[in-house]
């Protein structure tokens, strides 16, 4: 991402539909399903809910409760990866290869899974341990799902008809679900959702038949045989359906109250609490993203960028790591070094964050931004491998802030490293040219660390502005400016902006005169 793209997603109007939708997304890459699984799963429920009669009220239930159902499913990861091994296989099968609600199927379920993928005695071991600690484990995961479910559900102000059919979410028509709520009791929308959801993955993998073949088979048992009929007779249309639009556009085309747009002064605390909820996938992650936005931001302020790009270096710290939901956590919790597989799961997640955001127009910018952070100066980052003037000062903030948080706090496979030592190996990245000097101070005077200044400069000019004025002073032009100092032309134009009302010029010949009046000029490039 370029400077020049700096102001973009900030004040642009974003719609809670779209940010439902976008933690589906999630959704699905914590049930090991391809992205825009639960949208169509939702967009089923929907079209097949009109076809049995819903009301206005239950559609609006529908929508919503479909787009998050299973979202809380990777809260309690770290567990599932200590009984089950890769906790993405665990989640794809429990949901969707076995039902779970027979007892044959149940224990296949686990006899196929706990202790994976240790070696037979290790997995024997597991196995002895999971009849006590690890069966409690498991019998409590709906309710942790539901809990963080349902505190999601009311900060993004869903009202409390959503966040009782996602409770009941894991249900089961014959009542051998987590609530032990059975048939009618358990609201239509959650009966529809739980259909869908399962409907959606046969019918993408084996078409009209094999959607059928398990509504079928699972009808009166996970589900409400009614719905069941009421689906076979409509598979081939519904399932068709899917395909005649992009499933995004079709889900945010049909959301209930066409005006809900969530208020610019909230948009920063409801991406805050997204980050935070696609946090709790690993308890070495938590925090870190709210701390990646709150020191690149004051690190922004502290290069003087216009608040419009602190505003979105900010945003895209907050959800710069949405994509760890698509990678186990037997990756992100392994206390040892990982393997060259391990790694390139581990480098897919920026794309997959970037991915994720895309699918929202208001919110790509923040995505393409929040996908740089792991992007190094030398061309040894990733996902992409960009290098020099390549990455922009808004990612190089990004890199600089998640390196230092990093390192400041517990890995499973490090102790954390004190703030003296951190701040010494970021100076040496620096060094080795792979962060910006620039960012990096920028940071660690963000961090409360003592940075070494040349010297306070005049007019409360900062150092990157120093830099421009001197630049221009000698003439150079804005975007001659720009590709000196491996910036966008137009932050360019900010910075002059900002130095000459600092400075009260109001052009080159005037800025000149300051510049040499205040011996800046032997500093300059």
């Amino acid at each position: 991402m370029t400077d020049g793209e700096a102001t973009a997603g900030v004040g642009a109007g974003i719609r809670r539909a779209e940010l439902v939708a976008l933690l589906s997304l999630g959704t699905d890459l914590g049930l090991g399903q391809p992205m825009e699984h639960m949208i169509r799963a939702c967009l089923i429920a929907l079209r097949l809910g009109e076809r049995v009669g819903l009301s206005e009220e239950e559609r609006r239930v529908v929508y919503y409760s479909g787009l998050l159902a299973w979202v809380g499913c990777h809260t309690d990861a770290y567990e599932q990866a200590k009984w089950f091994g890769d906790d993405l296989r665990l989640k794809s099968d429990a949901h969707y290869a076995y039902d779970m609600g027979k007892a044959g199927p149940a224990l296949a379920f686990l006899l196929r899974h706990v202790g994976q993928p240790q070696p037979l005695i290790a997995r024997l071991r597991t196995g002895v341990a999971f009849v006590g600690e690890g069966r409690r484990s498991l019998l409590a995961m709906a309710e942790n799902h539901h809990r963080a479910t349902d505190l999601l559900a009311t900060r993004l102000g869903l009202g409390d008809q959503v966040r009782e059919s996602l409770r009941q979410t894991y249900e089961r028509w014959d009542g051998k679900g987590a609530f032990r709520m059975r048939g009618e009791e358990i609201a239509p929308a959650s009966r529809l959702i739980n259909l869908a959801d399962v409907v959606e993955v046969f019918g993408r993998a084996g078409g009209v038949d094999a959607a059928v073949a398990v509504a079928r088979e699972r009808s009166g048992g996970q589900f409400d045989p009614t719905l069941v009929e009421a689906f076979c007779e409509q598979a081939p249309i519904l399932l068709a359906e899917l395909d005649v639009a992009p499933s995004w556009e079709a889900v945010i085309s049909a959301e209930p109250a066409l005006t809900d747009w969530i208020a610019e002064a909230d948009l920063e605390s409801t991406l805050a609490a997204i980050g935070e909820f696609s946090e709790l996938k690993s308890p070495w992650s938590m925090g870190h993203s709210r701390a990646v936005a709150e020191l690149s931001g004051r690190a922004a302020l502290e290069l003087g960028l216009p608040d419009s790009t602190v505003t979105l270096v900010r945003r895209a710290g907050l959800v710069q790591d949405l994509g760890m939901l698509g990678v186990p956590n037997q990756i992100w919790d392994k206390p040892g070094p990982l393997s060259h597989a391990e790694l390139e799961r581990v480098r897919l997640h920026p794309h997959l964050t970037e991915r994720m955001l895309a699918s929202s127009p208001a919110l790509e910018p923040i995505g393409a931004l929040a996908a740089l952070h792991h992007e190094r100066l030398d061309g040894s980052g990733y996902p992409r491998a960009l290098a020099g003037s390549q990455i922009g000062v808004c990612a190089r903030l990004l890199a600089a802030a998640d390196a230092l948080h990093a390192m400041t706090h517990p890995r499973p496979h490090r102790e954390a490293m004190a703030p003296a030592a951190a701040a010494a190996e970021l100076r040496a990245e620096v060094k080795r040219g792979r962060l910006d000097g620039d960012a990096v101070d920028g940071v660690l005077r963000a961090a409360g660390h003592r940075v070494r200044r040349r010297r306070d400069w005049p007019a409360g000019l900062t150092s990157r502005e120093v830099e421009v004025l001197c630049l221009v002073a000698r003439g150079l032009s804005n975007k001659q400016v720009a590709a000196l100092l491996g910036i966008a032309p137009k932050t360019v134009g900010s910075h002059v902006e900002h130095i000459y009302r600092k400075i009260d010029a109001a052009n080159r010949a005037q800025a000149s005169v300051f510049a040499l009046q205040h011996g800046l000029m032997a500093d300059a490039i």
